[in-house]
């Protein structure tokens, strides 16, 4: 998908990039930074192998008792941020795993451009997140399972290719779709019996 940028887009985030780059030891090569997962040959299995990561963000959501939904951005092969939800804990309702996430990306890359970033999110994202990742200019989102009550790049909308919008990215659906969903509905069940029990 194409883009369209403003004048001084590029120049700023060209900027961004060199400041985020421009030392050895700089943010993008931090040695907590995870590498592209061992074992992934293609862009099929690396999306695998980071969708498995945030599945791994989404358990430790669910261990917290928050709805497990758990994100990556990935720039350059490497993990730059991550998150899953903490809206019962933070009670703020923007504290989407999305948005954990492009948060601490950003603040990594003290720069608010993820341009060549990919999001990877066990759940299609709502409008607030679709939004906040054109907003971050990320080149690419892959998700888990659908979302038909909130989805905002397939379901419902299609922000994430809506020529209206000052920029587009690639999404990719259905990375483990299943296991995704399946973390989703074995805690909905456990919540539902919890009730059930009282």
């Amino acid at each position: 998908m194409g883009q369209v940028q403003r004048p001084g887009a590029g120049r700023t985030a060209s900027l961004c990039t060199q400041a985020a780059l421009r030392y050895p030891d700089g943010p993008m090569n931090a040695p907590d930074l995870e590498p592209t997962p061992a074992g992934a040959t293609d862009a099929t299995d690396a999306d695998e192998a980071f969708m498995r990561m945030a599945l791994a963000e989404a358990a430790r959501a669910a261990d917290a008792g928050e709805v497990p939904v758990g994100a990556l951005i990935v720039a350059g092969g490497r993990v730059i941020g991550r998150g899953h939800n903490l809206r019962e804990r933070s009670q703020d309702p923007t504290s989407h795993a999305e948005m954990v996430a492009l948060r601490a990306a950003a603040a990594r890359l003290a720069c608010w451009r993820l341009l060549d970033a990919t999001c990877y999110v066990t759940l299609e994202p709502c409008p607030m997140c679709a939004g906040a990742l054109v907003h971050a200019r990320v080149a690419r989102v892959v998700y888990g399972c659908d979302d038909p009550k909130a989805g905002a790049l397939r379901s419902l909308y299609r922000l994430g290719e809506d020529s209206r919008l000052n920029h587009r990215f690639e999404t990719r659906a259905g990375v483990l779709a299943d296991e995704c969903a399946a973390a989703l509905s074995s805690f909905f069940a456990a919540i539902r019996a919890g009730r059930r029990g009282r």
